[in-house]
C-alpha cells in the first residue's frame, strides 16, 4: 500500500481521546475493556504498584507477531500508535490491506508493559529498574510477564516499541532523528544471523516505503550486543525482533506527527512479515546510524550558543518541558529544534 493511502488510515483510525505524550494506566484499562468481542483481552499479572498489566490478542493467522509499548514509561508514542491500529483492526477489514496482509496474523500485544514508570512518567519501574536491562536477571515482575508471553506464544517475529528523546539526529547532513529502527545483533559480533537478516530485511521494507517524505530523517541505532537489553535477547533465542523508536519532528512536540508515521511503520512491518519479504541487508546497512547531537534550544549568550533541554516531568496529567542547560554527556548540541535571541524569550511547547 502507497504510504499516503495508510497516513489517510491513520487518520481515519487515530483514537480521538488521545492527544499530548501523556497516557495513564487507568486510561489503558478502560480502553481495553472497551474493546469489541473481536478481541480478546486478559491481565497477565501486575506491575510492582500493583497495577493490571493487561493483553490484547487479535487474528487467527498462522504468522504470530508479538508487540509490547511502554517498556519504558515515558515513552507513549507508539503506545498511541498501538492504539491506533486496533481501531484498524476493528474498523477496516473490508480493506485491501486486511485481507491480502493482516488475515495471515495472529497479534499478541501489550500496549503498556510499566503502568508504574508510565504513571510517574519515568523510563524505569516502580523498583527504578530499567525493564530494558533486565532480560537475563528477570528481577522484576514486568520483566518475567514480558518473558512469559515470549515463552507461551513462541512469536515468529517482535516489535519492540520504543520512543527517543531529542537529542538524535544526523550529524553530516544536521537533520532530526524522527524515526530509528534496530534489527538487535546476536551475538557480541554483530553477525547477521538468520533472524537478525529477517529483522534488516523488515526494516529496509519500511525504509524503502517512508524514505520519500522522510528523506533523511530516518536512522538506525548503534548495533553493540547486550542481550540484557530485550531485543538482543529474543534475537538471541533466534527470533526476528525489530526496534523502533518514535522520534522528533520538528515543532511537533506532542509527536502527533510521528505517531502517524509510527502507525505506517507498523503496517509496513506486518506486511513484511506477512508475505515473508526479503530484502539484501545491503539495503538495510544503507540507512545512516544517528547520534545525540541535538538539543531542543540555542540561546545565543554573548558570543556563544548556549545549548538547552527540556527535561519532562508530569504534572496533574500533563508533560511539562523545564528548560536546562545541556550535559556534554548527553550530547554535543551542534545542532538544535530552536534558536533564540535569550533565555527570557523561552516559550515551552
Amino acid at each position: 500500500m502507497e504510504l499516503p493511502e495508510l497516513l489517510q488510515l491513520f487518520s481515519q483510525c487515530r483514537e480521538e481521546s488521545i492527544s499530548g505524550r501523556y497516557i495513564s494506566p487507568d486510561f489503558i484499562t478502560d480502553f481495553v475493556s472497551q474493546l469489541s468481542s473481536d478481541f480478546t483481552i486478559d491481565t497477565l499479572g501486575h506491575s510492582v504498584e500493583n497495577r493490571p498489566i493487561h493483553s490484547v490478542v487479535f487474528g487467527a493467522g498462522k504468522v504470530k507477531i508479538f508487540i509490547w509499548s511502554q517498556m519504558h514509561g515515558n515513552e507513549s508514542t507508539t503506545t498511541k500508535s498501538m492504539l491506533d491500529f486496533f481501531h484498524f483492526l476493528k474498523q477496516k477489514k473490508d480493506s485491501d490491506f486486511y485481507k491480502k496482509v493482516i488475515k495471515n496474523c495472529t497479534f499478541f500485544m501489550i500496549p503498556m508493559l510499566n503502568p508504574d514508570g508510565s504513571k510517574n512518567w519515568t523510563r524505569v519501574n516502580a523498583n527504578e529498574v530499567d525493564l530494558n536491562r533486565d532480560a537475563q536477571d528477570l528481577s522484576q515482575p514486568e520483566s518475567k510477564i514480558l518473558r512469559g508471553v515470549f515463552d507461551a506464544f513462541k512469536p515468529d517475529y517482535c516489535f519492540n516499541l520504543h520512543g527517543q528523546r531529542t537529542i538524535y539526529g544526523f550529524e553530516e547532513t544536521g537533520k532530526p532523528s524522527i524515526l530509528s529502527f534496530l534489527a538487535p545483533s546476536a551475538d557480541v559480533e554483530r553477525s547477521f544471523t538468520f533472524s537478525r537478516k529477517r529483522s534488516a530485511s523488515i526494516i529496509a521494507h519500511i525504509f524503502k516505503n517512508l524514505k520519500e517524505d522522510l528523506d533523511g530523517n530516518i536512522g538506525l541505532y548503534n548495533d553493540a550486543f547486550n542481550n540484557n537489553c530485550v531485543g538482543d535477547a529474543f534475537q538471541e533465542a533466534g527470533v526476528p525482533t525489530v526496534l523502533f523508536e518514535a522520534g522528533h519532528y520538528p515543532d511537533d512536540y506532542a509527536r502527533e506527527k510521528t505517531r502517524a508515521y509510527v502507525f505506517a511503520a507498523m503496517l509496513y512491518a506486518i506486511e513484511a512479515c506477512s508475505e515473508t519479504l526479503e530484502y539484501d541487508i545491503s539495503a538495510y546497512k544503507d540507512i545512516p546510524e544517528h547520534s545525540a547531537c541535538y538539543c531542543d534550544v540555542h540561546v545565543k549568550d554573548e558570543d556563544r550558543k548556549r545549548g538547552i533541554y527540556y527535561v519532562e516531568r508530569v504534572e496533574d496529567g500533563e508533560i511539562v518541558f523545564e528548560p536546562t542547560a545541556l550535559e556534554p554527556a548527553l550530547s554535543s548540541g551542534k545542532f538544535a529544534h530552536a534558536l533564540l535571541d535569550n533565555a527570557s524569550a523561552f516559550k515551552l511547547p
